[in-house]
């Protein structure tokens, strides 16, 4: 006679990226209860802040409507947003999991109808944006947000502001006594799938970043082209607001360099790539300059890469930029490089100068609560110490997102194996 199967069916997926919602989606539609928890108030993750992303060049509304629509669908998904993993128990097949969730002050009643935006006074950065901008201190985290349920910020708690935000919904939606949560689950197996940070740029003392008010990250380029950036799409210069005509990108700002990151994050010079469209398909006056060590485009990119390099009004300059200044009356930012092909020491100035920096693992600061293993640049390695936790996407490697996609549909695999123990 076979052994008998026995084990907690159910799966936890950490993180509600690409990543996560791939690996929680394919799981319930292969029969699991999966519970979804992601820190953000909502889903999405860094796609949700893309302009447009590969293969296809699409906005991330394509995909991301789709999957939000399989969840709608599917009463075996359960997710819970700005929640956090605080404690992990046990073993593949029976895990004891405890979530700390932090306070929307806004329940299930709201509507999404901006009546306690246009009551806030207050206003504070606006991090889906990377600061560039401002937003009230009710506000909806972006106009396709999953939930679509407001936020109301903690600044304001306690304050008479929020008690005439609340006054101003009429669905009783304001909740001014929420406070955070404790709640355990029980689950035979877990994803960990918490994505990617932008490596600091202001790290990179030489470049500037966060100084010079004109030279700003790859993440924050993708918002300024968004139509619900900070700008409406508009890609201007930062200090002033003005046209940009000439554009630089500085590839492995911080990578490949003992000091900072030693790996290549394998998309940076892709996204580089691609922001070089967005400027000149809005300006076809405009000029970009793409300094680089070496550019990774392979395979099925290889097309792409030798388009825009066609383009005459696209320069590739092989060379690691060193440092770079602002001129602190115009704003014009001057890099300055050692051409590799020449030899010569060039320096020219832009309005807009993009650092493309690297891909670090959020698994890198915010580790997993319980027994697990990394490489020496914090990625969740692929064996682990404990059965039953597995990681999917860029926590394991820098990917792009059809990757996350496809390596998030394995640990679905893994994790519903796992949760049947003998």
């Amino acid at each position: 006679m076979a052994d008998s199967l026995s084990g907690n069916r159910s799966i936890l997926v950490v993180g509600g990226g690409m990543s996560g919602l791939s690996a929680a989606l394919e799981a319930a539609e292969a029969g699991c209860q999966v519970y979804l928890v992601e820190k953000q108030p909502y889903l999405g993750g860094r796609v949700t802040r893309m302009n447009k992303y590969f293969p296809k060049l699409c906005p991330p509304n394509c995909g991301l409507e789709i999957n939000f629509r399989r969840i709608k669908s599917n009463p075996l998904i359960r997710f819970f947003t700005m929640a956090e993993v605080q404690k992990i128990e046990g073993q593949a097949g029976d895990f004891d999991v405890t979530i700390k969730t932090s306070p929307r002050f806004v329940n299930e009643k709201c509507t999404g109808c901006g009546l306690c935006a246009a009551a806030a006074e207050t206003e504070i950065p606006n991090d889906f944006n990377y600061g560039m901008d401002k937003v009230k201190a009710a506000y909806l985290p972006h106009e396709f947000a999953f939930p679509m349920r407001y936020v109301l910020a903690p600044e304001v708690i306690g304050t008479p502001e929020a008690e005439k935000i609340k006054a101003s919904c009429p669905y009783d939606a304001i909740d001014l006594t929420m406070q955070p949560e404790q709640f355990d689950l029980k689950v035979g197996a877990i994803v960990w799938a918490t994505g990617w940070e932008p490596y600091a740029a202001e790290k990179i003392i030489y470049y500037g970043a966060g100084k010079h008010r004109n030279v700003i990250t790859n993440v924050m380029m993708e918002r300024l082209a968004s139509y619900n950036g900070p700008t409406n799409g508009k890609i201007t210069r930062i200090s002033d607001g003005t046209q940009v005509n000439k554009i630089a990108f500085i590839q492995c700002a911080g990578s490949r360099d003992e000091n900072h990151l030693p790996y290549c994050s394998g998309v940076c010079c892709l996204a580089s790539l691609k922001q070089a469209t967005y400027l000149l398909e809005q300006n076809p006056q405009a000029q970009a300059a793409i300094y680089y060590i070496d550019i990774r485009a392979l395979g099925k990119y290889e097309d792409f890469f030798n388009k825009v390099q066609s383009d005459d009004r696209v320069t590739l300059i092989k060379g690691k930029a060193g440092e770079i200044t602002e001129d602190p009356a115009t704003g014009l930012v001057t890099v300055q490089v050692e051409d590799q092909a020449t030899g010569k020491i060039l320096k020219e100035q832009y309005d807009l100068v993009v650092l493309a920096t690297g891909m670090v693992p959020s698994s890198a600061t915010t580790k997993i609560p319980a027994d697990a293993a990394y490489d020496d640049n914090g990625f969740i390695l692929k064996a682990q110490p404990t059965a039953g936790i597995i990681g999917a996407g860029c926590v394991k490697s820098p990917v792009d997102v059809a990757s996350s996609v496809q390596d998030a549909t394995a640990a679905a695999l893994k994790a519903i194996q796992a949760t049947c123990r003998r």
